[in-house]
């Protein structure tokens, strides 16, 4: 089926299934104009293959009522030593400074939405979370691969005498720099410029196997990587592995004036994550109005997450910078964002800021009320797409998920210190609402399946170069699309479940 094209095979009234995913398909199938699917179905904790284990060590912390920062943050270091969970029971907890998890292991937990975070800092909070799981990962080593990565491919090259530095089990980054060569190849000169010069990881990996210079990943390669743009393979240290938030409540709110001075402040972060998890994890409020000041959860330079059954609304701060972002994403590989609920934030569930956001999928999200507003209070703005948001994310699933506000996949030219190109091989599957889906990819891009969504194209240009059409199935057809969740057949096929 060509590009663009708005029908899906057979009959609108029967079941029917994508030209990209027969009956039969495998990983390796291609079509006819060089389209395939990638296989989706390594994102999540543990790669979707086991869930998380509670730690057998149950730290309680007792309320007395007043600020409970240092009592949490000791019972968050004491499990930090050999791994614990830190339970707070129902209740109000107030904090008046920021919860950090330092080791692997550890799990903070609540009693459900009963217990209740209030956290109350209202200066120096720009850029950080008020719970911060892990710390920015630190690279130790770097090894040139010795010829082109493809996407699809499971193994990477590198130097026969190098290869010996690097072993099974060891936790990779591969990646390229952002050359001139990369920047023109994607018609992007004089718009990106954020990254332009340095060596940025696209894909977060874990070793298999290494046998004469081939290194066998855990995952395939997402983008290509090529030897023009200085490719290599980086050691990835100061990670930390299974840890989470689960069952409590969360809010930050203070002064609406004061939230427009601060800036990207979020609830929930995860920054240098291996099989981590968010989930049961609300935002609240006292009095029906505003739960938080700008984010809620971020996942940041990390791999297989899972946020679940969560729900985060009604920002305080949805201006521009960065704010009013519910559940976002950065330059993480394989995140699983599942039964999901945004509302009343500026873009609800983000991709943003800087390349390698990759194999990350929406399971079931449900995004409404997106609205950008300059001011506290304010009604100036418009819709608040979820979007891809920056520098070109590669193999992401958007899965059986309504919006009643709008997705977006476009070149945003020079918005966004030159956000430019934001997404390619990106596909929505399955899409319901009452929004606007804009699929406007780089290279190639798909809309397979819709109930009720308006969907352009081609109508909405910031920059030029996203032809051809990305391809379009069964608009309006969505209702019988098969199967009604792709990342979930997939997984059955590579579990064998």
């Amino acid at each position: 089926m060509a590009g663009g094209d708005a029908g899906p095979p057979g009959a609108p009234d029967a079941a029917w299934r994508s030209s990209l995913y027969p009956a039969d398909w495998t990983p390796a199938f291609t079509d006819d104009a060089g389209r395939f699917l990638h296989d989706f179905s390594y994102a999540g904790f543990a790669r979707g293959e086991r869930e998380p284990l509670a730690p057998a060590r149950v730290l309680r912390v007792e309320n007395d009522g007043g600020d409970m920062t240092a009592l949490v943050q000791a019972a968050l270091d004491d499990a930090s030593l050999d791994g614990g969970v830190v339970l707070l029971p129902a209740g109000d907890w107030r904090f008046d400074g920021q919860l950090v998890v330092r080791g692997s292991h550890v799990v903070l937990r609540g009693e459900g939405a009963a217990t209740r975070l209030r956290f109350t800092k209202n200066f120096g909070l720009d850029g950080t979370s008020q719970v911060q799981l892990g710390t920015t990962p630190r690279f130790e080593g770097e090894w040139p691969l010795t010829r082109d990565a493809q996407p699809r491919e499971f193994a990477v090259q590198v130097g026969a005498g190098d290869a010996g530095a690097v072993q099974a089990g060891d936790e990779v980054a591969l990646g390229h720099v952002i050359t001139d060569e990369f920047i023109a190849a994607h018609g992007m000169t004089g718009v990106w410029r954020a990254f332009n010069g340095t060596w940025q990881p696209f894909e977060w990996r874990t070793v298999v196997s290494v046998s004469n210079g081939v290194v066998t990943l855990d995952v395939p390669v997402r983008s290509p990587l090529l030897l023009r743009d200085g490719a290599s393979l980086r050691k990835a240290g100061g990670l930390v592995r299974e840890v989470g938030v689960e069952s409590l409540s969360l809010s930050d709110t203070i002064d609406p004036g004061a939230a427009y001075l601060l800036t990207q402040v979020h609830l929930v972060g995860l920054t240098g994550v291996v099989d981590g998890f968010v989930r049961d994890v609300r935002s609240f409020s006292d009095d029906g109005g505003a739960e938080l000041q700008s984010g809620g959860v971020l996942v940041l330079l990390s791999k297989r997450v899972t946020v679940s059954g969560s729900t985060l609304g009604r920002a305080q701060h949805r201006g521009g910078g960065g704010n009013g972002y519910l559940f976002e994403v950065r330059q993480s590989s394989d995140v699983l964002f599942r039964d999901c609920h945004g509302h009343d934030g500026r873009h609800n569930f983000i991709q943003n800021w800087g390349f390698g956001t990759t194999g990350v999928v929406w399971l079931r999200v449900t995004s409404e009320r997106g609205f950008a507003t300059a001011t506290p209070g304010g009604t100036q703005g418009g819709v608040g797409y979820s979007e891809f948001h920056h520098s070109l994310a590669t193999a992401n699933l958007i899965d059986s998920s309504r919006f009643d506000d709008g997705f977006s996949i476009v070149n945003r030219g020079a918005e966004s210190t030159g956000a430019g190109h934001t997404g390619t091989q990106n596909v929505l599957w399955n899409t319901s609402g009452t929004g606007l889906v804009r699929s406007m990819q780089w290279g190639w891009g798909a809309v397979v399946g819709t109930t009720g969504v308006a969907v352009a194209l081609e109508e909405f240009f910031i920059g030029d170069g996203t032809k051809p059409l990305d391809l379009a199935e069964g608009l309006d057809a969505g209702a019988l699309l098969e199967p009604r969740s792709l990342y979930e057949d997939q997984q059955r096929r590579r579990l064998g479940r």
